[in-house]
C-alpha cells in the first residue's frame, strides 16, 4: 500500500483536476487503479498540483520532445530505474524499451545490474552515461566523449537531464512505496 493514499479526481481542487485530465488524456484503463486514484508517480503529482504540473510537464518533454531516439532515452530510463530498483517505473519501462527495439538480452542484464551484450555502440554509450551518474553523480571523460560523438551537446543535456528527472521519479516511487498493479511481479526481490 501507497504511504499517501490515493487522490480521487472528484477530492482535487480544479487546478488538481486539471492535472489529473492532462495525465489521464485517453489512458484511463492503464492510469486509474481499483481504488481510484492514480498508478505510478502520478497520484504524488496530483497530491501536490504545483509540483506535480511542472513534474508531469518536464516528463512530457524529456521522453517526448528531445532529440534523442525513443530507443536510446528508454535504455537510460531504465538503467535508472535499475540502480534504484524501482519497480512501478521497471514494470512500465521495460516493456516500452523491449517496444522501441532494445533487445530483450540487454533489458534482461540491465535488470540484473549485469554488464549488458550490447551490439549497438550508441546504446552502449548511453547505458554507460546512465550508469556512471545513477552511481556516482559525475561522468568521466572517455564516458562523456563516446556519448557525445553519437549525441552532441543538445542531446547531451537532454540525455543527462532525462537521467535525474528518472531518478527523482524512482525517489518518488520508493520513498512513497507505489505498488505495481496487482497482476504484476517485482523484479527485485525485498530483503
Amino acid at each position: 500500500m501507497t504511504r499517501i493514499p490515493y487522490v480521487r479526481r472528484e477530492e482535487l481542487g480544479p487546478e488538481g483536476q486539471q492535472l489529473w485530465d492532462g495525465i489521464v488524456n485517453g489512458r484511463d484503463d492503464l492510469l486509474v487503479t481499483a481504488e481510484g486514484g492514480l498508478a505510478g508517480p502520478f497520484n504524488a503529482f496530483v497530491t501536490a498540483p504545483g509540483a506535480g504540473r511542472r513534474l508531469s510537464s518536464l516528463g512530457a518533454t524529456l521522453r517526448f520532445f528531445t532529440s534523442i531516439e525513443r530507443r536510446l532515452s528508454e535504455i537510460a530510463i531504465i538503467t535508472v530505474g535499475a540502480r534504484w530498483q524501482a519497480e512501478f517505473e521497471w514494470w512500465a519501462h521495460a516493456p516500452m524499451a523491449r517496444e522501441h527495439g532494445v533487445a530483450d538480452a540487454v533489458v534482461d542484464a540491465i535488470g540484473r545490474g549485469e554488464d549488458p551484450p550490447f551490439a549497438a555502440d550508441d546504446e552502449r554509450a548511453v547505458y554507460a552515461v546512465a550508469r556512471q551518474l545513477s552511481q556516482s553523480g559525475r561522468l568521466d571523460q572517455e564516458t562523456y566523449d563516446a556519448a557525445h560523438a553519437f549525441l552532441g551537446d543538445a542531446e547531451m543535456v537532454e540525455l543527462v537531464s532525462l537521467c535525474g528527472y528518472y531518478t527523482l521519479i524512482s525517489f518518488l516511487l520508493n520513498a512513497f512505496a507505489v505498488p505495481l498493479p496487482p497482476d504484476a511481479t517485482p523484479m527485485w526481490p525485498r530483503s
